[in-house]
Parts: C-alpha cells; sequence; structure tokens
C-alpha cells in the first residue's frame, strides 16, 4: 500500500442511501431512497475523536447539519428541539444530528417506534429481549402489590438474593443491592478501601485502573474513569486524575504496546511495578471487557497476575461486570469465568433488571464484615425493593428457562465466525475482531507496511450505513474505530446475517470507490 493513503481524507466514500423515514401504518424496511450528500460522512481532519464535543451526541459523530436530502421527522425534531432546551447540554442522545430515533416499543432484538423497526445490536440493557413478557408480567403483578421502603422483610427479595448468589463463585457468598452501575462501583470502592486498610495496605485510598476504562458517571467514579477524562474540553483535563487513581496501560495484545498471545504478563508488570513503588495500592478495578476502551478482551495471565500482585500487598481485585454480565459470555454467566479468576468484589447493573433500574455488589464474606466494622450502617431506600426483586428474579428466570445462555455462546460463536470471514475479505481495513459469546467488536485500521493506523472515519461510515439499513450500532474505543456488538440475547443467525451483510456491503462500497 502507498504509505501517503494513510492520512487520505475518505472525501470519495460513497454515501449511504437514505431509507427515508417508514411511516407510523408502514413501519417496514423501505428500499434505497435519495442519496445523503458525501460530505455528510467526511471527517474533520485533525483532531481526536474522544477529545471532541461532538463525540458526546452518541454512536457516531458528524461534522454539520443534515443535508436536505435526509428528512427528519416532525416528531423526531420537536423531541431533539425539547431535549436541548430542558436538558444538560451534554446529555448525549444517538444519533442526534440525525434526528435520534424514537423508540416507544421493542420486542426482542427489535426496537420501534414512528420512525419505524430497527435491528438493536446495541442495547445491552434490555439483557433478555425488549419486553420479554415474563418480565413485564412480574413487574405489573409485584407493582400492584407493594413498593415500600428496603428495611422491611419480604420473601421475594430472599429468594432473588439466593438465585443470584447462586451464579457467582462459592467464595462470593454476599450481596448489597443497589439501583445502578455506577451506585454499585461507588460502594463497592467504600468497602474496598476500608478492607486495604483493616488488612494494613500502605494505601488504601489509592486505587489502579486501566487506561480508557469507564466504570460509570458519579464522582467518585469519574475519578476512576479515564475514558470521560478523555472527553475534557476546557483545558482542565489534568484537573481529573488525582493522585490517588493510578492509570495502566490498556491490554490490547492488537495495537497496543505489547502485543500478542504473550502480552498479558507484560501489561500485568505495569500493575506490579505500581505495588512495588507505592509499597501497595488497595484496590485494582477492571472492566472484564472494556466496552467504552474499543471491547478489549483481557489477555491470557493478566488478570491472574495483576490480582496476586494486588492481594500480595493488602488489597483487593473488583470485576466490573455491569456490561458483561448475565450470561453475555455464553460460555460462563460471568464475563470473568472466563479468565480463570475470582475477584473479592463483583459489580453489576445494566441487564440485571432489562431496563429497570437495579445494580448489585457481591463480595466475599471478610469484605462485607469489614466494611460493618466501622459500625456505619448501610442503608439504600430503592435498592432491594420489590419490583425490582421480581423483576430480577424473572431476568434470570428467562435466562434459565429460555436457554439464553447457551443461544449467548451459540450465536456468538456464528456471529465470530461470520465477522471472521468478513475480515479475511475485507483485510486491509479490518484489523481486528474480538470478544465473547454477544459481546464483540470490530476495529477499523488502515494498513501500511508496519504501520497499523486506527481508521475512525471509516468506522463511522460504517455505522451510518448501518443506521440507513435500519439497524443500530455504536462504535467506541479512544480512537473512536471499534463497533461495538451486544444486543440482547435473544439475537439469532439470522440477525447476525442481516448485521455482517450489511457491514459487507458499506464496506464494499468503501472499496469501489476507495481503489479507483
Amino acid at each position: 500500500m502507498n504509505p501517503s493513503r494513510l492520512s487520505r481524507p475518505l472525501s470519495r466514500l460513497p454515501t449511504p442511501p437514505s431509507r427515508g423515514v417508514a411511516s407510523v401504518t408502514s413501519p417496514n424496511k423501505a428500499s434505497a431512497l435519495p442519496s445523503l450528500d458525501a460530505s455528510y460522512y467526511q471527517p474533520t481532519p485533525g483532531y481526536n475523536l474522544s477529545k471532541t464535543p461532538q463525540f458526546l451526541e452518541g454512536s457516531f459523530l458528524l461534522t454539520g447539519p443534515p443535508p436536505a436530502e435526509a428528512k427528519v421527522p416532525d416528531l423526531n425534531r420537536r423531541l431533539v428541539a425539547a431535549h436541548s432546551k430542558s436538558q444538560g447540554p451534554n446529555v448525549s442522545i444517538f444519533y442526534k444530528q440525525d434526528g435520534g430515533v424514537v423508540a416507544t416499543s421493542g420486542s426482542s432484538c427489535t426496537l420501534s417506534g414512528p420512525d419505524g423497526d430497527f435491528l438493536d445490536c446495541a442495547n445491552n440493557v434490555a439483557g433478555v429481549g425488549h419486553s420479554h413478557p415474563r418480565v413485564v408480567a412480574a413487574g405489573v403483578k409485584e407493582l400492584s402489590n407493594v413498593q415500600t421502603n428496603g428495611r422491611f422483610l419480604h420473601p421475594g427479595r430472599e429468594r432473588y438474593v439466593s438465585k443470584l448468589l447462586a451464579t457467582l463463585p462459592d467464595e462470593i457468598d454476599t450481596l448489597y443491592l443497589v439501583n445502578s452501575g455506577s451506585e454499585a462501583n461507588d460502594l463497592a470502592l467504600r468497602m474496598a478501601k476500608l478492607y486495604a486498610q483493616i488488612k494494613g495496605c500502605q494505601n488504601p485510598e489509592d486505587v489502579i485502573c486501566i487506561d480508557a476504562a469507564y466504570h460509570g458517571h458519579v464522582q467518585s467514579i469519574v475519578d476512576i474513569s479515564p475514558y470521560k477524562w478523555r472527553q475534557c474540553t476546557d483545558g482542565n483535563r489534568a484537573s481529573y486524575h488525582k493522585p490517588h487513581v493510578h492509570i495502566v496501560s490498556v491490554p490490547d495484545a492488537y495495537r497496543g504496546p505489547y502485543r500478542g498471545p504473550d502480552a498479558g504478563p507484560k501489561y500485568a508488570a505495569e500493575v506490579k511495578e505500581i505495588q512495588s513503588l507505592t509499597g501497595g495500592v488497595g484496590t485494582f478495578i477492571h472492566e472484564s471487557v472494556m466496552g467504552c476502551g474499543g471491547q478489549i478482551v483481557m489477555p491470557e495471565k493478566y488478570l491472574q497476575e495483576s490480582y496476586a500482585a494486588v492481594r500480595e500487598r493488602g488489597g483487593l481485585c473488583i470485576a466490573d461486570e455491569v456490561q458483561t454480565g448475565f450470561a453475555r459470555n455464553g460460555e460462563h454467566f460471568w464475563q470473568f469465568e472466563s479468565y480463570g479468576v475470582v475477584p473479592d468484589i463483583v459489580t453489576m447493573g445494566k441487564p440485571m433488571g432489562n431496563g429497570y433500574p437495579i445494580g448489585g455488589v457481591a463480595v466475599r464474606r471478610e469484605v462485607a464484615e469489614a466494611f460493618a466494622s466501622s459500625g456505619i450502617e448501610y442503608f439504600n431506600t430503592y435498592g432491594g425493593n420489590s419490583v425490582a426483586c421480581a423483576i430480577g428474579e424473572a431476568v434470570l428466570d428467562a435466562i434459565e428457562e429460555d436457554g439464553l445462555q447457551e443461544n449467548a455462546k451459540t450465536v456468538g460463536q456464528y456471529l465470530k465466525h461470520r465477522m471472521t470471514s468478513l475480515r479475511d475479505k475485507h483485510g486491509e481495513w479490518i484489523g481486528d475482531v474480538r470478544g465473547e459469546g454477544l459481546f464483540q467488536g470490530i476495529e477499523f485500521v488502515e494498513k501500511g507496511g508496519d504501520d497499523i493506523v486506527p481508521h475512525p472515519a471509516l468506522c463511522k461510515f460504517v455505522v451510518d450505513g448501518l443506521k440507513q439499513d435500519r439497524i443500530i450500532t455504536s462504535r467506541d474505543g479512544p480512537d473512536g474505530n471499534v463497533l461495538k456488538i451486544k444486543p440482547p440475547l435473544t439475537f439469532t443467525d439470522a440477525n447476525v446475517d442481516e448485521l455482517v451483510g450489511s457491514i459487507d456491503k458499506w464496506l464494499g462500497l468503501a472499496a469501489a470507490v476507495y481503489h479507483k
């Protein structure tokens, strides 16, 4: 390849033809309609995607207003205008500059609204599928019974807690119920610091986190989420890096500083070095697969060696399973199980309630006892309320009775097979296909000699094209060049074929012009 092409803008890329807006009475997918202007898809030269305000607008970046051909329904326009007027300017909406997606109903892997049906390949909140009848029935029934303060006993809560703990390793036998993943991670940090202090850790307040990690939105968690700092544009990025937070490299075995099958121990050496230099850090927290970091799967031995180094000096290890838990891995119920480790604390949320607010912190009993030793009561008004527990139990029952873990495994294997074949076909641009079960990603790059250069513009082009084909995806990673695929666990082989076929189409259109 000519190296000069590595910095060449995609100004000649074809533009996905707009499918138009399906009417309320006819929501089916339409045939191709007039094309959008090519400038709509051009990246602004020179900026880092992850450092711009536009990055907050959702799954793709636009450099200007939609062209006239991209007709935005009146309802979408009114809702975007109302949102912009009444809610914070940095409260993001998917596809905002394209009019957003109005979702008023859903079923399984389909999101529906006035502008038609979309195949949902991005919504890991609805883990067992949109509007699952068992989940809906459980919530409606319990909501008609009682909703009250968490200090009252309820048999449904104890039944749910027992079922949930049964999915975890025996060593993790105590559960705290909260309302979200952010709240779960905040509570986990509180517990870890006190535990480390009791264990004599030299720096119990200190935390090791991974660069580009995202663990939530409350202040204590933003402090350990470098992904959020990257979005800072006010010149104060350094102020977000607190002295007690130690950052290690993203353990990216494909494009990071250490690559290949032996990368894990080399990345773990950074954790060991921090432990050595500081005398011991109280907490090591990690996502079991880094979602916002670009669907990064932990390399072999990385967690095993990192865990050992942290525990050796009185610290403990938190596995953030907010995105990856609840059978998404397919082979295992929890993603951390695939690495052969048992964390001290596991945090969970998102699919736990299939869209209803509920989160959890599962811990070893000794961690719970250390947390209680301060004498300070822990109480949560809504955490563990009867409706949340009824819905959470229905989610667990749906996973088991509908065979959704096995489905995630078999369909995930088919997805990996189809995407690997796509990489073989478009090897110049698809650098890596990674992930497990129904939590996978495609990294778009531009290869030139020994160089592997991230290709965010092509990734954006594909995401835009998928949306025109009425398929919802998202992109992420520090360079905005990773297509994320995390659909409900009800995803089918036919859904895989539709998704991969559309990706193949847009890559083919790009190649047809790019290689002229």
